[in-house]
């Protein structure tokens, strides 16, 4: 029987979104076919966050509490609990093997709960580190490798590799504390590339081999998915914040005037019309009408190319160090605000060598065209990963699932599991 790992209440279930340049959350209501619709969208400018983790709890408490109301009031309802998307925390992944002696009895539901309950114990990262996922992404019976589902198969030992994705104590406490501050509690945490692939991937990509990489405005997370699972993940501690202070200082103009521009005028390639074309650029301190500079749009350019060339540069590294360039196959999907930019998927192809699309959340009914673009595939991914199915769950001695797929239910077993 399929089992969610978050049961929606009232019908509802929700995901939060916390990133360094905006904090959004969905509301979604399960139809009678079981899929989700969204009824309520809060989105704000982020406050407190710095590279998706949290500096300032006061700030980012506020933050969340107004993003949280608004989409309460649009979806006509409260909540109580929902799904927390993690970019911060320097994200760590690794894959273990477990072995699970069957002595020619069929796999069960307690064998695989067995093994999970292994792989969390495997945990070979330092004391500092918290497990966020731990997930089984292959199985092999007797030697027999390809395996989906080995439940009700007959053999004499199951080999299981199990991916581990954690994440720094502190962070992970911090963002619970914070979310805790606003009567909420966390049923789920994922981390931002993980949910931003659920939503922007299409089955194809997933079983065939594909880089997501995830364009934050604090960090740039990637993750490899293939096979239908997630084999990866890393993060990389530059965003579209960056290019927008890289802006401001080279142009001395304010960081308001700096975003405005990238995003008005940001573009990752020159072209012969940019020497002409001339934008005006206000100085910092001055009055606005009286200091407004006229630089050409190539000045612009010129600031914006290298920022973005190294972000992928930093990415296609990490994917090398991975091992897993060959199974990530040669496509590439990129999602996240500064994915935006005009020209990134021209030079994305250039720098990383692989076919590159721009991901949207796709998997999501309701959503509308200002709230359906690549900035918020991880918000609508959050929901999908909220309802795919937990598989099988380790259980206390009542019976009860306990911690599903490295989630913690409660915001009081995660301060619990932290320290």
């Amino acid at each position: 029987m399929k089992r969610t790992l978050v049961a929606p209440r009232n019908g509802f279930i929700a995901a939060l979104d916390v990133g360094s340049s905006k904090i959004c959350c969905f509301i979604a209501r399960i139809g009678e076919d079981g899929r989700p619709c969204v009824v309520g969208i809060g989105h704000q400018l982020s406050r407190g966050v710095r590279a998706g983790a949290i500096v300032d709890m006061d700030a980012a408490e506020a933050a969340i509490r107004a993003t949280v109301h608004a989409a309460e009031q649009m979806a006509g309802d409260t909540i109580e609990e929902l799904v927390v998307g993690m970019s911060g925390g320097q994200p760590l992944s690794r894959t273990h093997g477990i072995e699970v002696p069957l002595t020619g009895q069929e796999v069960g539901e307690s064998d695989l709960a067995r093994a999970i309950v292994q792989g969390r114990h495997l945990n070979g990262h330092a004391h500092d580190r918290h497990l966020v996922h731990a997930i089984p992404v292959a199985y092999s019976l007797d030697g027999i490798r390809g395996i989906r589902d080995p439940r009700g198969m007959v053999g004499e030992r199951l080999d299981i590799q199990m991916h581990q994705v954690t994440a720094t104590a502190a962070a992970v406490r911090n963002l619970s504390t914070c979310v805790a501050r606003c009567h909420l509690d966390i049923a789920a945490i994922a981390v931002t590339p993980y949910a931003a692939g659920l939503a922007a991937l299409v089955d194809d990509e997933m079983e065939l081999g594909v880089t997501l990489i995830d364009m934050g405005g604090g960090t740039t997370t990637l993750a490899v998915f293939a096979e239908g699972q997630i084999l990866f993940t890393d993060s990389i501690q530059i965003g579209g914040g960056h290019v927008t202070n890289d802006i401001a200082r080279g142009l001395s103009t304010p960081l308001a005037h700096a975003e405005r521009m990238k995003t008005l005028y940001g573009h990752c390639l020159l072209s012969p019309s940019d020497e002409r074309e001339t934008i005006a650029v206000p100085q910092v301190g001055e009055d606005e009408r009286e200091s407004d500079n006229a630089i050409p749009k190539s000045i612009l350019v010129g600031i914006i190319q290298p920022r973005i060339e190294e972000t992928l540069e930093h990415a296609r590294a990490h994917l090398e160090a991975s091992g897993l360039e060959k199974i990530a196959g040669r496509r590439v999907v990129l999602t996240g605000g500064a994915s935006q930019l005009g020209g990134i998927r021209e030079l994305a192809q250039m720098v990383l060598g692989k076919q590159v699309r721009l991901g949207r959340p796709s998997r999501l009914a309701g959503l509308a065209e200002a709230t359906g673009g690549p900035a918020f595939s991880a918000g609508a991914g959050l929901i999908a990963y909220a309802l795919q199915d937990s598989g099988p769950q380790p259980t206390t001695k009542h019976g009860l699932p306990k911690e599903p797929n490295g989630v913690v239910g409660r915001v009081g077993q995660w301060l619990r599991a932290c320290f």
